[in-house]
């Protein structure tokens, strides 16, 4: 009951705010017909990475992790015409119904999608930096060193969201071995011990079950 709950409200919430949207409604579509691991990001919470990235004037975006390219028509829809957002997916399938779903969200000009191992890339990509936003939301297992790395090319003010921090709850158990929930536990302790950082975490329910996310807010 608790489940349907959930996402009865999230239906709620994203008719009210959001509805009917061409563009994500048919990139979350080619997702399904692709048998892409339905994972996209909820539609209030694309809404939301939207709004901060509006609110933060954010001019360049990197998102690791790009599925079908959902969360990134949210973000590149934020940004200023001369704006410019790189995603990393590490699925070449992936990246193919992405490139497809951002070029019919009309976003090409402004999109680039980079394709391999995140770690691997990442460097290909230093002298774009810094970049005003980050979102991260790929495997779980490296979020520590993708961390680093969004650290290590920010700027004072950047702001770096990590999705998937809650795991259901797992989070609390210190004896877990599963990589996910270790990776996530060493975030943790990164985000508390950087004093470069203001961060918290916020628990999430809805149509995707219960998580939630880290936001930090770079401040030297």
């Amino acid at each position: 009951m608790t489940q349907r709950v959930w996402t009865e409200v999230d239906d709620y919430i994203s008719g009210l705010l959001i509805g009917s949207d061409p563009a994500l409604d048919d990139a979350l579509a080619a997702s399904d017909r692709a048998g892409l691991p339905q994972i996209a990001v909820a539609p209030n919470q694309g809404k939301l990475l939207h709004l901060l990235a509006r609110i933060h004037g954010a001019g360049k975006i990197l998102e690791i992790g790009t599925l079908a390219g959902y969360s990134t028509i949210w973000l590149a829809r934020a940004l200023p015409p001369e704006g410019k957002l790189i995603t990393l997916e590490y699925d070449p399938l992936h990246a193919e119904v992405a490139l497809a779903n951002i070029a019919d969200a009309g976003l090409a000009d402004r999109v680039e999608v980079k394709v391999g191992a995140a770690l691997d890339t990442l460097p290909t990509i230093a002298d774009e930096a810094p970049f005003d936003l980050f979102f991260i939301d790929a495997d779980k297992v490296n979020n520590p060193k993708y961390f680093r790395w969004a650290l290590d090319h920010s700027r004072p003010g950047s702001v770096i969201v990590i999705d998937n921090v809650v795991r259901s709850g797992l989070v609390i158990d210190a004896t877990s071995t599963d990589p996910s929930v270790v990776g996530t536990r060493e975030l943790g302790r990164l985000l508390a011990n950087e004093p470069r950082v203001s961060a918290t975490m916020v628990q999430t329910v809805g149509g995707k079950g219960y998580d939630g996310f880290a936001i930090a807010l770079v401040e030297s």
